[in-house]
């Protein structure tokens, strides 16, 4: 069994392993120590007193092999971005061209940057070992996140983003990049990628401040923008089924898309119940599979099967001793899947 916990300090090294293993494009786990250090500090900060509104903090969490004690995960979460360094993206926009003399009316594609200073709360850092892909495991790594959210909703932003990585090839080059980015900032995509997470003063400084004609770009630039990392493919598939869509942004490195979904109407937040644990059981429990998280102390996140009547359930042995609870303690839970979704991944 794995499960979700907030991490520690004892984590630097193995979330460092991790970073290395996630190559290049996923710039929130950086493959730095004084960064992740940094990270884990302000995570645990973070986690000392949960504020009743937004105010930029980072929750870090970890997946962890409970047989083993390996870390083999790690997934984020920041309850507001902008402030002093804004959140940056491209917005894709249309611009009508027409000639009354010629009857030609054409409307082109455009990137526009924008950055905001106020919100919103954005997903992030998440990343899985390989050899725990294909399970459960990847989607309670991403989806666990929403259920601290639904514990703790005031304390982020009403809307909710993620930035997918990009298209990226075998070597860490992106095509959009080269097209674009590069002849602003005369650095190759993977020393641009690092220093971004380190600053984004830079990005004020040296981004086109005009818009950028998308026809105008080479067509292999073209084809990647809004598209995502053959990797990202089963988090980009998740987080449609919790009803993120395409914002119309896209990420001003590697063109990969931004997708948004309102904070309450995200599935796993809206269909998640709290209820008191009336029984631990030492048989099986025959039913879907659960999200199921601690409330109160540790917070802890475990996929199960539960037998729920009305406020109250039965959760068995195994997943009540990986959560920490006991009988009369309350638990939150939210279903796995949306209703008719068979287990894929």
């Amino acid at each position: 069994m794995v499960c979700i916990r907030p991490v520690t300090v004892d984590d630097l090294e193995p979330l460092l392993e991790l970073a290395g293993a996630a190559g290049v494009g996923l710039t929130t786990l950086p493959k730095d120590r004084d960064l992740l250090k940094r990270r884990i500090g302000k995570s645990l900060r973070s986690m000392e007193q949960i504020p009743d509104r937004p105010g930029g903090e980072a929750y870090l969490f970890v997946m962890e092999d409970v047989a083993t004690r390996k870390v083999v995960g790690a997934s984020g979460i920041v309850s507001k971005v902008g402030g002093f360094e804004p959140f940056y993206a491209y917005k894709i926009k249309k611009e009508v061209h027409q000639s009354r003399e010629l009857k030609v009316r054409k409307e082109i594609a455009v990137l526009r940057l924008v950055h905001e200073h106020s919100g919103p709360a954005e997903i992030g850092s998440l990343y899985l070992s390989p050899e725990y892909r294909g399970r459960d495991a990847g989607r309670l790594l991403q989806l666990s996140r929403f259920l601290f959210v639904a514990e703790h909703r005031e304390a982020f932003e009403p809307l909710v983003v993620s930035e997918l990585r990009g298209v990226i090839d075998a070597a860490g080059r992106s095509v959009f990049w080269d097209a674009l980015g590069r002849h602003f900032f005369d650095i190759e995509f993977r020393q641009a990628d690092y220093l971004s997470v380190v600053s984004k003063n830079f990005i004020a400084d040296l981004m086109p401040r005009h818009p950028i004609y998308i026809p105008l770009l080479p067509k292999a630039a073209q084809d990647v923008i809004g598209k995502v990392h053959e990797s990202s493919k089963p988090a980009l598939k998740n987080l449609e089924d919790e009803g993120f869509a395409f914002s119309g942004m896209v990420d001003i490195f590697d063109a990969g898309p931004c997708v948004s979904c309102r904070r309450d109407e995200i599935r796993t937040v809206r269909e998640s119940r709290t209820a008191k644990i009336e029984q631990i059981v030492t048989e099986e429990i025959t039913s879907p599979a659960y999200l199921v998280g601690s409330r109160g102390g540790e917070f802890r996140v475990c996929t199960a099967p539960l037998s729920v009547n009305d406020a109250t359930v039965r959760i068995g042995a195994e997943a009540a001793q990986v959560l920490g609870v006991s009988v009369g303690q309350e638990i939150r839970y939210s279903p796995l899947r949306p209703s008719g979704k068979s287990a894929k991944t």
